[in-house]
């Protein structure tokens, strides 16, 4: 039991013995002390007041006074400010929670709740390599599902994989019309950057095709434009020419884009690309052998990519193969009422009594838009697994999806539609700014995972390592890269934008994995310099044996079960992040604190053995909880650095 729970629970008795009222511990409100004042945990009284009929500095120091008296093993003193009960605790509580944690590798984990979750992540599109902004959503899905495991959940690791579509014609269009055949093995290219680069190829062609269109229509010569087309390009060309909205850039420049995405669409190569795609839906034998084919390269490459991240998954999904599903789903809904149809036989759902507006779900040709196929799919994945929560994890662009996605299984009453938790996240640019696939400047994940293990390589003391061997040398360079890549990605609350800066991530001075991993490695250090004494502290718990940052280091390594519990609970591996960074610059304070030029927490030198078995046992526990704790990240830690 937690020093909090246990706390929690002295109250309520302390309570019922004061005051004769059954208060449940759960419900006793308990903070860390602050800084200023003296303690570790406190207590918020006055919720107590109504029933003690007392002033609050007096029910807390009744309270107080109880405490010490009956739990003299867990409450060495306290202090009144206000409403408040600062509690310090008993250093031989400190001593004894040493002894049960500092040598257990697994600590923190929970036994089994019986809870199954699924955690769809990274979600690729095999028109491209992964690249930046996919790894921010591999890391979080991973490092999430870690983390529910480690709190005793059944976790589904899943991959939806986007491999049909017009923008995978796109790339198969290219490749037809350039290639000449390359293949990943006769140009040496992995296999998901050359498809990747047709990709690229047709969007320039593309853009050159679509500016002469574009200028015809700006000059009011619409001779490329037809049907529905034709009247909004004119009605887009009119509205734009009006002094008002040259007037204002914003306006101007949203008309600008809509024309622009008008003329695309009538130009000789989209044309091309959307005979494939009807084509492939037509299962058009020629053009399904080279989607196979491409594919396949492409998942080739994933593979090799997903392995040196340490990525991995329990199930694939496809959406070649999930993309008609929803249909089925859609009939149950208009015969449930839940559903209607409009007079072009389109199905649509009404969502404006909850605030959000209609939904088409059919159109109506009867093919499905994208959020059939979500419905279809999320029928599935609850089918094959009947897990209890089902996440998505996608970017914050997609947040109104879906919280559509959600109502609308919420009120067909699919099982499983409360459980489905959408996890998002900011997106991450680069200090130059946002990238764009279409353009080609995205940051290829391979191309940075290299440029992050030659950053750790230039900022590595190789004199240090020279007795380890150019193999170790290089798996300790990708441990810290890869390390630097991850924890800058995972410190930051998902929910926000972020900037990526490569050196900075690598620093081993500010908030970075390789601080981290180096605060590891020390500890490792000087454990190899000792026999470790892994026999329990006899009678080690007089008043004032333990100085402050012993105190303090075994608090924070007490408090990882809570900040484990917190960050499932906000799926957010930031929590994480930020507490293993505090307790490594709690541990490096420890290690290097002086006074008149003696190191104050000294282990190799300690002044007695009982410090030094004090103070071994300290840095194991805080050893472990690092490896714990960065392993939840997906980090590994070096034993040398």
């Amino acid at each position: 039991m937690s020093v909090v729970l246990n706390i929690k629970t002295a109250a309520a008795t302390a309570i019922k013995a004061l005051f004769d009222q059954d208060v449940p511990a759960q419900d006793i409100a308990i903070n860390s002390t602050k800084p200023e004042f003296e303690g570790e945990y406190t207590i918020l009284v006055f919720p107590f007041t109504k029933f003690s009929r007392l002033k609050p500095e007096d029910t807390a120091d009744k309270l107080g006074t109880y405490l010490v008296a009956n739990f003299p093993d867990l409450i060495a003193g306290y202090n009144v400010i206000k409403g408040f009960l600062n509690l310090s605790i008993a250093e031989k509580y400190w001593v004894q929670d040493l002894q049960q944690r500092f040598n257990n590798r697994n600590i923190g984990r929970k036994p089994a709740n019986g809870q199954k979750v699924m955690v769809e992540y990274s979600s690729p599109n095999t028109n491209k390599p992964l690249h930046l902004g996919h790894l921010r959503n591999n890391f979080l899905g991973y490092s999430v599902s870690e983390i529910l495991k480690a709190n005793g959940y059944e976790v589904i690791k899943a991959n939806l994989v986007n491999d049909r579509g017009i923008h995978i014609c796109k790339s198969m269009l290219a490749w037809q019309i350039f290639a000449h055949g390359d293949t990943p093995q006769s140009t040496g290219i992995k296999g998901d950057h050359l498809v990747g680069d047709y990709y690229v190829k047709f969007e320039t062609i593309l853009k050159e095709q679509t500016a002469p269109i574009m200028t015809r229509a700006l000059e009011n010569d619409f001779r490329d434009f037809s049907g529905e087309d034709l009247d909004k390009v004119q009605k887009l060309v009119t509205a734009s020419q009006k002094p008002e909205v040259k007037a204002d850039a914003e306006k101007s420049k949203k008309i600008l884009d809509d024309i622009r995405e008008l003329a695309r669409k009538q130009t000789e190569i989209m044309q091309q690309a959307k005979i494939m795609l009807q084509q492939w839906e037509a299962g058009n034998p020629e053009v399904r052998a080279l989607w196979s084919t491409m594919n396949g390269w492409v998942y080739e490459g994933f593979e090799q990519t997903y392995k040196r991240l340490g990525i991995n998954f329990d199930k694939m999904y496809y959406e070649s193969n999930t993309y008609l599903l929803g249909k089925d789903l859609v009939e149950d809904g208009l015969r449930k009422g839940v559903l209607f149809k409009k007079e072009d036989n389109s199905v649509w759902i009404d969502l404006t009594a909850d605030g959000l507006d209609e939904k088409l779900l059919l159109r109506g040709d009867g093919t499905s838009v994208y959020i059939t196929q979500d419905l279809g799919t999320a029928r599935l994945k609850y089918e094959d697994f009947h897990m209890d929560r089902s996440v998505y994890v996608v970017a914050d662009e997609q947040n109104y999806h879906f919280k559509v996605l959600q109502l609308i299984l919420q009120k067909m009453q699919e099982p499983g539609a409360d459980g489905i938790f959408h996890l998002s996240y900011g997106m991450v640019e680069l200090p130059h700014g946002r990238m764009k696939s279409r353009e080609g400047t995205v940051v290829d994940a391979d191309d940075l995972i290299d440029e992050m293990i030659v950053t750790a390589k230039e900022n590595t003391d190789s004199e240090k390592l020279k007795d380890l061997s150019d193999d170790e040398m290089d798996a300790l360079y990708e441990m810290i890269g890869l390390g630097g890549l991850k924890f800058f990605l995972l410190r930051v609350d998902p929910k926000k934008k972020m900037v990526f800066d490569p050196k900075e991530s690598i620093d081993l001075h500010g908030f970075t994995g390789a601080f981290v991993q180096y605060g590891h490695a020390r500890i490792k250090s000087i454990l190899r310099d000792l026999q470790p004494d892994v026999t329990k502290l006899e009678g080690y718990c007089h008043k004032g044996s333990l100085l402050p940052l012993e105190k303090e280091l075994i608090l924070l390594n007490e408090q990882y079960d809570t900040v484990l519990e917190e960050a499932a609970k906000e799926m957010s591996p930031s929590v994480i992040a930020n507490y293993v960074y505090k307790l490594t610059q709690t541990f490096n304070s420890f290690y290097a604190a002086k006074e008149d030029g003696v190191y104050t927490y000294a282990v190799r030198n300690a002044e007695s053995p009982e410090k030094q078995k004090l103070r071994t046992q300290i840095i194991m526990l805080t050893a472990n909880t690092i490896t714990a704790a960065m392993k939840l990240l997906g980090i590994n830690v070096p034993e040398r650095m």
